[in-house]
């Protein structure tokens, strides 16, 4: 079952010349965490035409927020060149994160809806700075329900928290 929830795309949008025609790249991401916090695991595959790389690591003491926006952040850090990138995640904190909520962050100096500093800020402006090099679409995609990307990340993102340990 290749189903995706409804579309939460965000663009950003930079004009290029003809010659700059930016490459294609699908990213699936997930984190796991056992324990929250606790060790943790995240994962990606990229997809570039007919090439596939997946990726993944861990971290001994973590959050499963913290772990969902690495595997992104670690995806984005693979592409050489500013990129067209469609980012499928089954986390709502990353969607509405990009989409909806760090601009708001931002405006009152990193301090949420309830006045509280936002959590894992160090990480979201890395995602933040390195989404602005490429133009991209995040998608949410129904976790555990037959994705067959979504799937293996979750796979690898186990995989790598039985590494860690």
């Amino acid at each position: 079952m290749d189903r995706t929830e409804p579309d939460h795309s965000h663009t950003e949008r930079k004009k290029l010349p003809a010659s700059r025609v930016r490459q294609v790249v699908e990213v699936y991401t997930d984190g796991a965490c056992r324990g929250n916090p606790g060790p943790g695991g995240y994962a990606a595959i990229l997809k570039y035409g007919p090439v596939r790389k997946e990726i993944s690591g861990c971290e001994p003491q973590t959050t499963n927020n913290r772990m969902e926006l690495l595997a992104v952040i670690t995806a984005l850090q693979k592409l050489k060149r500013p990129c067209s990138v469609t980012v499928y995640t089954d986390s709502n904190y990353v969607v509405k994160g990009m989409t909806e909520w760090i601009h708001r962050w931002k405006k009152r100096n990193w301090m949420n809806a309830q006045k509280a500093p936002v959590l894992n800020k160090d990480l979201w402006e890395q995602l933040l700075a390195l989404s602005r090099q490429h133009q991209i679409q995040w998608k949410w995609v129904r976790g555990h329900h037959g994705h067959p990307e979504n799937e293996r990340c979750d796979e690898l993102a186990r995989a790598a928290i039985d590494d860690c340990r």
